[in-house]
């Protein structure tokens, strides 16, 4: 097991003023609509992304902030839009007006070295708001600078990237297009190697709207029994997961499952002993929102190379939490493949055409866990002249338009140098401690339909590595 971040790590950090960094020469003043799956209710929130680089000896002499300000600049020339601001029209729909009036940079140096962040660096990190600084009057959606950009240098030469988004702009996909485009530059690129394209007219609705699909996702549920998760008292932990804890999972399914993914098995055992842990009545709905990748599904047209809008669903497995509970592992999985196995190009078509007809609502949160799958985004590979990121991806877990709900699988090396997933995951503390429990009891079960207590007999989780 890796160990943890030390929780009780404080440091200060020396910020410069905020400054306006606009595109290096002038951009088109215009008005750009987002697609009608970028401009939904769930995704108007900024979300938080960090990356930690070592001290590079080549790099020496070179300022990473004054490298990645001056990279800034010249690739807004290219993604213009993220220099200008949201407004919102008729039907709540939003457009970009490009502006130039540029993104929010800060300079900073921090009293740290990244050894003091401990061996294996994931969330929950230590003093996060002084490292992706909330700047006052710029954290709007509509108004306001669509990126936040920080550089903290540390005092062992290396720096910390801590970068917020407007999420109706990009999606995790799209963020590391512009990330890898400025880190290009940073290196010497005179433009970026793939050249971006808004096109998000292709993910807009039909006219008329039709929907086709049925979307779960989106149902309307009255909080009567007050079941959101309250910010209050918030837990926030990660858990590590690789080779071993992904076999011990599997020995709970029947051997016609065994050859699911990663994602599957993982989702349907976090959602399950989440669960258990929130207790809700047996009769109740709970529901799990899968994010998932839709350009591969799109080819009628399909989208070009160089989009980076948003373009992923949120298809939902449903139960009631009783069937959820009494159930084996294999029940919640095969809930899990059905809902992401079911997004296509009609899908996506469909919950446009449903933004469009219901006033772009919110995903449902009353009983709901959302699971995004960052793995493969690519944010780590991210280089703006000093190597690859040590940690690269989400600063913390339940972000989001309605905190607390979801979780990032983030890809991680843990100290014994072993490759598997890190969840940043967050509950209230009572519940957490009931989850560990859960959870630890699930892998070290042997096989599924085994019975066992609802809350496992008290033993030290082997799979905690950080908790702040």
């Amino acid at each position: 097991m890796a160990p943890p971040s030390p929780p009780s790590l404080v440091f200060s950090v020396r910020r410069s003023p905020p400054e306006l960094v606009a595109p290096a020469t002038p951009t088109p003043h215009e008005f750009k609509s987002l697609s009608d799956i970028d401009d939904q209710d769930g995704l108007r929130f900024q979300i938080p992304v960090i990356q930690f680089y070592k001290n590079v000896p080549s790099m020496n002499g070179r300022d990473p902030a004054k490298v990645i300000k001056a990279a800034l600049a010249k690739t807004l020339v290219f993604y213009y839009p993220f220099a200008g601001r949201l407004r919102e029209g008729a039907g709540r729909k939003l457009s970009v007006e490009c502006t130039g009036d540029g993104v929010v940079f800060i300079e900073a140096d921090a009293d740290v070295t990244l050894r003091e962040f401990g061996d294996a660096l994931q969330p929950p990190f230590p003093c996060l708001e002084e490292l992706i600084y909330d700047v006052p009057g710029a954290g709007g959606v509509l108004d306001s600078p669509l990126l936040l950009v920080q550089v903290t240098r540390l005092k062992c030469g290396g720096f910390i990237f801590g970068l917020r988004l407007n999420h109706t702009m990009a999606d995790a996909a799209g963020l590391v297009q512009f990330m890898t485009a400025v880190g290009e530059v940073a290196r010497g690129a005179q433009s970026p190697s793939i050249p971006p394209v808004w096109g998000r007219e292709i993910l807009n609705a039909r006219d008329p709207p039709h929907v086709t699909r049925t979307h779960h996702e989106y149902d309307e549920i009255a909080d009567t029994k007050n079941t959101i998760v309250p910010l209050d008292d918030m837990d926030h932990r990660s858990f590590f997961f690789g080779a071993d804890e992904f076999a011990a999972l599997r020995r709970h399914l029947p051997l016609h499952l065994r050859r699911c993914s990663t994602f599957e098995v993982l989702t349907a055992a976090l959602w399950r002993c989440r669960t258990l842990a929130l207790r809700p009545d047996p009769e109740e709905e709970v529901r799990v929102l899968c994010i998932v990748n839709s350009r591969p599904k799109l080819r009628h047209p399909p989208l070009p190379a160089g989009f980076y809008g948003n373009a992923f669903a949120f298809p939902v497995a449903l139960a009631t939490a009783g069937d959820l509970c009494k159930n084996p592992l294999s029940y919640a999985l095969e809930l899990v493949k059905a809902a992401k196995n079911s997004v296509d190009q009609e899908y996506m078509k469909s919950v446009a055409d449903m933004m469009v007809t219901k006033g772009r609502p919110h995903f449902a949160v009353v009983r709901s866990y959302l699971v995004s799958d960052l793995t493969r985004a690519g944010f780590g590979d991210v280089d703006f002249g000093w190597g690859k990121a040590v940690y690269g991806g989400a600063a913390k877990g339940g972000v989001g338009a309605i905190p607390g709900v979801a979780s990032f699988y983030i890809p991680f090396r843990n100290g014994k140098g072993e490759d598997g997933i890190v969840v940043p995951f967050c509950l209230p503390a009572a519940p957490m401690e009931i989850f560990v429990k859960e959870l630890n009891g699930l892998l070290k079960e042997e096989a599924e339909g085994e019975e066992r207590p609802l809350i496992p007999a008290k033993k030290p989780s082997t799979f905690i590595i950080s908790a702040l």
